[in-house]
Formats: C-alpha cells, structure tokens, sequence
C-alpha cells in the first residue's frame, strides 16, 4: 500500500470504515507492498521527501502498452513529474493521443509504434530509440497478454501458449538485451516488469499466461545478480486484477476486488522512485508462502476452485478475438 493510500484510510472517520470492513481489507490484501533488502531505506526516502520528480529528472521512460490502462496512466504520471516518456504501442494514432496530452501538459513524450509481436520490429524499434535519444533509463515491460482456458479446450491451441509467450516473454527479453548494455555502461538502469498475482496464487485456467509470466520472472531473478554491480536493478510486480479491457471478457470478474488503473501506476511509480526486488499483494505472498510450505492441500485447494468457476463463453469462442484479449494497445 502506498503512503498517500494509507494516510487517506487514517484520516477517514471510524464509522466510515468500520462500514465496510471487508472491503478495507480486501483493498488492504490486493494493494501490492515492497519486498526489499534494506527497508531503512524505504523510511530514509520518506523522510527527505524523495519524489517521483526526483527520480524521473533528466531519465528517459521506455513504456510498452502505453496508449492505453495501466501503460497510459502511468505514463501520464510520469511526464507530469518530468520524465522524457517513450511511448510503445501498436497503433501509432492512441499513441500520439496519449503524447499529445502529456505534451499539453508540459511534459515530453516520443511515439514509437511497434507490434511486440515481432522480435525484428522490436529490435528495430529499440535501435531507433537509442539512435534518437542515445540512451533508456527506465524500461516498464508493461504490455501483456491474459488468457483464461483450461487443458482441457487447450489440447490442438498449441499457439495460445506460443502468442502468450512471444508478447509476455519474448518480447521484453528483446528490449532488455538491447538496453542494458547502455545501462550498464553508464553505471545506472532500471527495469520493471508487470508481472501478476498469478504467479504466486496460480490459479487453474491461467497456465499459458502464468507460464510465461513466470519465465520473465526467473530470468530477471538470473540477471539480476549479473547487473547489481553495474547498478541495474531488476524490479518485479506482481500485479493483482486491475480494471482495465485485459480483464473484461471474462465476466466473473466482475465480482472481484480490483486496483484501478490510477493504483496500478501509483504501483509502478512507487517502484520507479524506491527500485524494489519485488512489489506483491500481502494475499499473493500469503498464497505463495503457504504453497511453498503445503503444496499438496494447496492443489486440492485450486481444483475446488477449478470446479467452481467454468471457463468462459471466450474460452469456447472458435475466433481467436473472442478468445485472446490483449492489452498491448
């Protein structure tokens, strides 16, 4: 939970929170918190004001899915504080939509239109990013692809785990080979990748999209130790629901408890300025802690819920628009 997050729960009146307990707590659960080595330093930047401006003056903002959600949202934020924002998306008219408003703004922002589905268009994309402005600071590896079937409708869609790996995995490994070299060199970057609760709650139905969730997760965890010298910092989120179009076809999430697009970047700026290992939800770790400790009650656990709740109309839908949904725009 952010700082402002908690000072607004502390300044409301008793009764208003005591009216809706369950729903405090279950905000207080989903809202991811730092995992880091050192919290000292969590209180020292508190305390001597650090802000998003301090830690985004002069840095260049690589953004992927920024022309829409969570992407959009926090690049806003980042441009209001004066970060120089890179836009990466694949419609190039969202896109400018998004710039033009930072523009207006007073901020500076750059438009790079690119389909994250093609590793040569990414390594073009990326040469041309570091020919026109020489250098990235911060790369957000936020675009992504959900999808929500079971083994069972999976058996001949050998391409949903090869989609899904290409646009979660594949594509940000491409930008972070082309980035960190000038990282490294200059003693100083910063990568975040939006990864999400599943990876630790591992819910049936989600295989294709936890995998390669998953695969980015290890990897980083990998370099990690390679880059810690050079002051590169690998920082994992690992985001709960959010309420954006990723997550619409599938109706029961409706009843869920969500961040809104504002949380999730608040998430994101949050790790830009204190550059945690991990961001998780208290429920993610709970859930993650407790599999680790019980896996197999833990399985029986997943198959009630995989029994409970069916796979959707999207998952049975024959076209692959109706079954894929992505947030890569």
């Amino acid at each position: 939970m952010n700082l402002s997050d908690i000072t607004a729960l502390a300044t409301k009146p008793v009764a208003a929170v005591s009216a809706k307990p369950l729903a405090v707590f279950a905000s207080v659960m989903n809202t991811p918190i730092k995992t880091r080595p050192i919290y000292l330093q969590t209180v020292i930047d508190a305390l001597t004001g650090y802000t998003l401006e301090d830690a985004v003056a002069g840095k260049v903002v690589v953004i992927t899915g920024a022309s829409a959600g969570i992407g959009e949202t926090t690049a806003r934020r980042i441009g209001a504080a004066g970060g120089e924002v890179v836009l990466v998306a694949r419609t190039r008219e969202n896109l400018e939509r998004v710039a033009d408003d930072i523009r207006a703004d007073g901020g500076s922002a750059h438009v790079y239109p690119c389909d994250l589905s093609d590793l040569d268009a990414i390594g073009a994309m990326a040469d041309q990013v570091l020919a026109d402005l020489g250098h990235v600071d911060i790369l957000i590896n936020n675009a992504g692809r959900s999808i929500r079937r079971s083994l069972e409708l999976s058996h001949d869609r050998m391409h949903d785990y090869q989609r899904t790996m290409q646009l979660n995995y594949f594509a940000p490994v491409q930008l972070i080979l082309k980035f960190t070299p000038g990282m490294r060199e200059r003693g100083f970057g910063h990568i975040i990748n939006v990864s999400s609760i599943g990876v630790q709650t591992k819910l049936p139905r989600f295989g294709a999209y936890i995998a390669s969730k998953s695969a980015l997760d290890g990897l980083c965890d990998t370099l990690q130790g390679e880059t810690v010298s050079n002051n590169v910092t690998f920082t994992t989120v690992h985001m709960p629901l959010v309420r954006t179009a990723m997550i619409a076809p599938t109706k029961m999430y409706d009843r869920f408890p969500t961040l809104t697009p504002e949380q999730a970047a608040a998430t994101l700026c949050d790790a830009i300025m204190h550059r945690p290992r991990r961001l998780s939800p208290p429920s993610g770790q709970l859930t993650a802690l407790t599999d680790a400790l019980s896996p197999r009650p833990f399985d029986l656990v997943r198959n009630k819920v995989y029994s409970m709740f069916g796979d959707s109309a999207a998952a049975h839908a024959a076209t692959e628009e109706a079954a894929e949904p992505v947030a890569a725009e």
